[in-house]
């Protein structure tokens, strides 16, 4: 009993203890090897265990350089500072300014029943628009918004269909396989005795009721699933998807300053948004075999009506009918945002020049992504919700207002982003970065598709038990370091392993869109390890053929050395 109870307490008081012995437990490594390499080492080594352990808030821990570094001699507080607001920061805000513009005015929710109300109500219909819908608001807006938006969706659906009796025709069919199966052998001799089986209606409509409970539970948790992974999926294809994206994208520029902006909206894109459609077809193609069989007629409807459609389409056409027609400030969101994806997309194509190379950029890199997100970010606060009147001048709201901002922004992911850059200052200051790619040298000898692979496993693994965020901003200085070291192009092991880190598919506390879809129903982590496989098999079959051709993967960059050069 006392045992117990001390167990207990030290489980409620685990966060105070870690806070407390972590620090003192490592203390030694700067006091005995009192060097820089050793310093910032033990910098790291407490925010990783913080992070893991989320015995702080993560955006807290993250500020632990600005007291650590000073104080242990490895970087001025102005320094460490700064490298909290960096481009890849302003880049991440104006995307989730466009972001909570389109959640505000309700845009995401018309775009995601137009699409399901064309695409069909069959299960596989219904499960397929479902997972297209949700990836494509997940590469604009957060993941947690797209599937906390589209499961009351999807719940409507499916109870209507349950309680309409819409797979009745199928249960009907079951139910006659049965009986035809059954009705031979009706007498059951037991002790001598010959007993008549009766097949009575009352049996027959509590096999059946239980057949329709059963049918519903399956899909039920397949579009559950597919959902929430389709959300995490969906967020790899842009680069303001999902903050691992932003993360890459800021330490390249942080490590390797001459790469010539070799990560873009427009590059990233180009490798990301295939893998994410080849990760979607291949995750559709499992939840199907999983919960509904691969029994393409009955799935997918060939050549037979049913009741049951009317029913499920009618309810998401009354869901849509409940938005009403498009408002203007809706039309001005829905126009700034195809406008701000245009213009990503133009400002430095890559194979031709962009606007902002012509125009801005001919000197250098003045326009970036992060300029152009914020230009039109600011138009939401300039324009009015609703055409001006002679009635209503003194009442215009513009689109966006910064309550609504200030309520909705996450602002603790730009101090989480900031930290993860002045870990990797931290890094190549102390030298510590370089220490660890010489100790990560021997694996010269090993092929480079093979250290891509077992990274992508590793991260994958790490990610379910930490967040995204502090996998990706712990994993890419080292992988950084270790891709000089034995002179591989970084990107084809940092690319790789930062979409790894979105493959949270197991375990509830691995995302949020998780946590959201298991609180939903008793769902099994079996089916998300088989999509982490296929995850980590898609995005290495991607770096090895389209991503080896657009980044020139064979070839070792010489803005490496050239960076390599000015850090010695």
């Amino acid at each position: 009993c006392f045992m117990a109870s001390w167990l207990k307490w030290l489980w409620y008081h685990r966060n105070y203890i870690i806070i407390v012995v972590t620090p003192l437990v490592f203390l030694p490594l700067p006091i005995v090897i009192p060097t820089s390499v050793a310093k910032c080492g033990y910098a790291i080594i407490i925010m990783a265990l913080y992070w893991c352990t989320e015995c702080m808030p993560l955006a807290i821990t993250a500020l632990l350089p600005v007291v650590l570094f000073p104080m242990m001699g490895i970087m001025k507080g102005g320094e460490v500072s700064v490298e909290y607001l960096r481009d890849t920061n302003i880049l991440f805000i104006g995307g989730l300014l466009v972001a909570i513009a389109v959640e505000h005015w309700n845009l995401h929710k018309r775009i995601a029943l137009r699409v399901l109300l064309l695409i069909g109500v069959r299960p596989s219909l219904l499960m397929t628009g479902f997972m297209i819908v949700t990836a494509f608001l997940s590469m604009w807006i957060s993941n947690t918004a797209s599937t906390a938006m589209m499961l009351p969706i999807a719940h409507a659906v499916l109870q209507q269909l349950k309680d309409n009796h819409a797979f009745e025709l199928e249960i009907k069919e079951t139910m006659q396989e049965v009986t035809n199966e059954k009705q031979p052998d009706t007498k059951i001799q037991h002790e001598d005795r010959v007993y008549q089986h009766d097949w009575n209606p009352e049996s027959l409509q509590e096999a059946r009721r239980k057949a329709l409970d059963a049918k519903f539970d399956r899909l039920s948790k397949g579009i559950c699933l597919s959902v929430c992974y389709s959300a995490s999926i969906g967020g790899t294809a842009t680069l303001t998807g999902t903050t691992p994206n932003l993360i890459l994208k800021g330490q390249m520029d942080k490590l390797f300053p001459e790469n010539g902006d070799v990560i873009n909206f427009a590059s990233w894109f180009g490798f990301a948004f295939p893998n994410m459609v080849l990760m979607l077809v291949l995750s559709w193609l499992w939840l199907q075999i999983v919960f509904l069989g691969f029994n393409l007629k009955r799935s997918f409807g060939c050549g037979m009506k049913s009741g049951r459609d009317k029913e499920a389409y009618a309810v998401i056409k009354e869901e849509y009918r409940k938005l009403g027609c498009m408002s203007f400030g809706e039309g001005v969101v829905l126009t700034v945002f195809i406008l701000l994806v245009v213009l990503w997309f133009t400002r430095a194509p890559g194979f031709i020049d962009g606007w902002a190379t012509v125009l801005f950029n001919q000197t250098g890199e003045y326009v970036t992504d992060g300029t152009v997100a914020i230009l039109m970010a600011m138009l939401f606060f300039v324009i009015p919700s609703q055409l001006p009147t002679c009635k209503k001048v003194n009442t215009l709201r513009t689109v966006l207002t910064w309550q609504v901002v200030h309520d909705r922004m996450p602002w603790n992911i730009v101090l989480l982003l900031g930290g993860g850059y002045a870990l990797a200052a931290g890094s190549e200051i102390s030298g510590l970065s370089k220490w660890l790619g010489e100790c990560l040298s021997p694996l010269q000898n090993i092929p480079p598709f093979a250290i891509s692979l077992v990274l992508c496993l590793l991260v994958a693994t790490f990610t379910e038990c930490s967040s995204n965020t502090a996998t990706t901003t712990l994993f890419l200085p080292i992988l950084a370091s270790m891709a000089t070291a034995i002179k591989l192009h970084p990107l084809y092991v940092m690319l790789p392993c930062t979409i790894s880190a979105s493959l949270a598919f197991m375990l509830p506390v691995a995302t949020p869109p998780n946590a959201i879809a298991f609180s939903h129903g008793n769902l099994k982590v079996s089916t998300g390890f088989i999509l982490n496989l296929v995850g980590i098999a898609t995005v290495n079959l991607g770096i090895n053929t389209w991503g080896y051709a657009m980044f020139d993967m064979g070839t070792f960059p010489s803005w490496v050395n050239i960076t390599n050069d000015v850090m010695g």
